[in-house]
């Protein structure tokens, strides 16, 4: 049996997450950690709220409200949604727990009695109107590496840089608007550079940190590890434990990285076990996973390992960083300030939790940068969710019921058919289980919708209620192995769906999930005879109302206008190419498929609605203004990289090109 502590990134309660914070960290972990306790391992899993530092400070302000007086709303509200989404955290706690307090001082006191921190004079951007220092996130401006210009003081959200608030081009104060001074001020350091030789052989032996970690990580190695500022000049937050350090706090990317041990602390003496805690994070056996988003990276591979290896004790340090690119809501980022997409809180008011966890699970941004829309979602929760899934199960179920009063019937002898299905049963534990031990979570549920859709295949090719008179025992095996396989989808289904995997064991009267093994799944373990209960159906399909009211009101908020500025339009990579393939993408009348030559050997494909504008065949040859640097997105099965530039009158398309030929890949400026 395997020791496991899996943690999900601290959701930062300022706000209430969405849905993109959601999958990134706190589903998937939930998904993983409930694999493994099915196969039998020792797994904890703990996060909490993070609520220290400027952003709740700036919230606080605008809602009247002191800055404990709002994360304990926000606390509140966020543990009780992760209860309703059915995440099983051993501990969810938060930044303000005395347990976290503590354990937070007593390490950095440690780090500093051993020789890794250190005082420095240093300047920092001072409001002289509102006559405070101005950290992190109190100050905004245009960021010095990529150009965004509304980068924080402490992260450019755009290019993922972590800045310093100096660093920012055209600078102001969040509360005033005015531009800062400069003003110096005593700070405590941590001395990363002399972690860089240990750091760089962590990450080389961590084979299965996934590619954008690795990549993430080895690019901050290469550039030069710096001091890290430990302290900040603000109130709210961990008071600093070094000499003479009185009105100064931790910074909150310090200390909250941190929250997962002291997490772990906490729900020890929960348990009445105090030093259980050391079992996990001082015994070398156990594996350290964390599951993040991309923009958390350096924090989990940089600063959490150097922390615990200055500490001097022997830490276990993560093992795997399990980090995704980004969830994006109809083509824009999640933003609550421009109403772009939706909370959990409102996801949660809308649909059951499982309609939410099957889809965004599909949607999960594994290598690349996905894009939740409401026409995908429906397509997961009706043609997967209910066509597949709930449609093989009720069916199994209603023809059992019907034909042999509810009780499971005998297995026969077995047609090259029948065992083609009983084998699938036999390797399907193994088949889904490899791919979550890849942390591949996405196609780990795909496989399990694969399994229901050969279910239906086999249903629909044995045809056992046309049998029942004249070939009984061919109908007995296919209901026979329909129920096995129900069975087996009942304990499949229990990482990504838990509230409905439930409902099955319920429908086949078999005990909760929590009474089995993972490789049960693969088992035969229903015997004739056995009496199940009258089925119901599983899910229910989204209405029309329900799909056009959703997407008008995400219309709405990405019709919202606002002037652009030279600097954020020129971000815009715009393009000549020409067109050197057409087609029509099958079951649509139209779209097409178009690649694009962008000149240097570079190709690009294309889903555009014009098939019913133009004959395809005219468009090869022609030169067209295209977006090139979109993030790729999926129409209809189809890979869509670049978007061509169209005049839309009244819904009569007229693509825009050059009026004389250009280079392939010409700018257009």
């Amino acid at each position: 049996m395997g020791k496991y502590i899996v943690c999900s990134a601290w959701p930062y309660i300022n706000a209430i997450p969405h849905l993109g914070n959601f999958i990134g960290s706190v589903l998937s972990g939930d998904v993983y950690v409930r694999y493994l306790r099915l196969k039998g391992e020792e797994a904890i899993y703990v996060s909490g709220s993070d609520e220290h530092g400027t952003p709740i400070e700036v919230e606080a302000i605008k809602s009247g409200l002191e800055p404990r007086e709002l994360t304990d709303r926000n606390h509140a509200i966020v543990a009780d949604l992760f209860r309703r989404f059915g995440i099983s955290y051993d501990n969810y706690t938060r930044t303000e727990s005395p347990v976290h307090v503590k354990y937070v001082q007593d390490l950095f006191l440690k780090i500093y009695e051993n020789g890794y921190v250190f005082e420095q004079e240093v300047t920092l951007p001072y409001c002289q109107k509102c006559r405070r220092f101005l950290p992190d996130r109190f100050v905004i401006g245009v960021c010095p590496h990529c150009g965004y210009d509304k980068a924080r003081g402490d992260q450019c959200e755009n290019c993922g840089r972590v800045l310093d608030p100096l660093e920012l081009v055209e600078s102001k104060c969040v509360f005033c608007g005015s531009s800062p001074t400069v003003k110096g001020s005593k700070h405590w350091f941590f001395d990363l550079p002399k972690f860089e030789a240990r750091l760089r052989e962590y990450i080389r032996k961590n084979e299965q940190f996934p590619e954008n970690a690795r990549n993430f990580s080895e690019r901050w190695l290469s550039e030069g590890l710096r001091p890290r500022s430990l302290t900040r000049d603000n109130k709210w937050g961990i008071p600093a434990p070094f000499p003479s350090s009185e009105g100064k706090t931790i910074y909150v990317w310090m200390e909250a990285v941190l929250g997962y041990v002291s997490a772990t602390v906490e729900w020890a003496i929960k348990r009445g076990t105090p030093e259980k805690w050391k079992d996990f994070w001082m015994d070398p056996q156990t594996r350290n996973v964390h599951f993040i988003a991309k923009d958390n990276i350096p924090f989990h591979t940089i600063i959490l390992p150097s922390l615990l290896m200055a500490s001097g004790d022997n830490y276990v340090m993560p093992w795997n960083v399990a980090s995704t690119e980004f969830l994006m809501f109809e083509g824009q980022k999640f933003s609550k300030s421009r109403g772009v997409g939706i909370d959990l809180g409102e996801a949660i008011q809308l649909l059951e939790p499982d309609y939410w966890r099957f889809s965004l699970i599909l949607m999960r941004p594994e290598t690349r940068d996905t894009n939740f829309t409401w026409r995908e979602f429906r397509s997961h929760i009706d043609s997967q969710l209910n066509d597949v899934l709930g449609n093989f199960i009720h069916r199994t179920l209603t023809f059992i019921w019907e034909y042999f009063d509810g009780r499971i019937p005998r297995l026969n002898d077995l047609t090259p058919v029948d065992e083609a299905l009983r084998e699938a049963i036999i390797r399907a534990s193994e088949k889904v289980g490899a791919y979550l031990d890849r942390f591949q979570i996405r196609e780990a549920l795909e496989e399990v919708i694969e399994l229901a859709r050969k279910g239906n295949q086999y249903l629909s090719v044995k045809q056992p209620w046309l049998k029942m008179k004249d070939d009984l025992k061919n109908a007995e095996t296919t209901l026979h192995l329909c129920a096995q396989l129900v069975q087996t989808l009942s304990i499949l289904l229990g990482p990504f769906i838990p509230f409905t995997s439930e409902k099955i064991r319920t429908m086949l009267n078999l005990p909760p999930i929590s009474s089995v093994r993972w490789n049960a799944a693969s088992e035969l373990a229903l015997r004739q005879g056995h009496e199940i209960p009258r089925p119901e159906p599983l899910f229910r399909k989204l209405s029309d109302d329900f799909i056009k009211e959703r997407t008008a009101q995400s219309t709405i908020a990405s019709k919202e206008t606002r002037t652009l500025s030279l600097q954020e339009f020129s971000k815009i990579d715009l393009k000549v190419g020409t067109i050197v393939k057409a087609e029509s993408v099958p079951g649509s009348t139209k779209l097409a498929r178009l690649i694009i030559d962008l000149g240097g050997g570079e190709c690009k494909q294309s889903i555009a609605g014009l098939a019913d504008q133009y004959e395809l065949g005219q468009l090869v040859g022609r030169q067209v203004a295209v977006v090139a640097n979109l993030v790729p997105i999926e129409v209809m099965k189809q890979k869509s990289e670049v978007m061509i530039l169209a005049a839309d009158d009244s819904g009569k398309l007229a693509i825009l090109t050059p009026d004389k030929k250009v280079g392939e890949g010409t700018k257009i400026r």
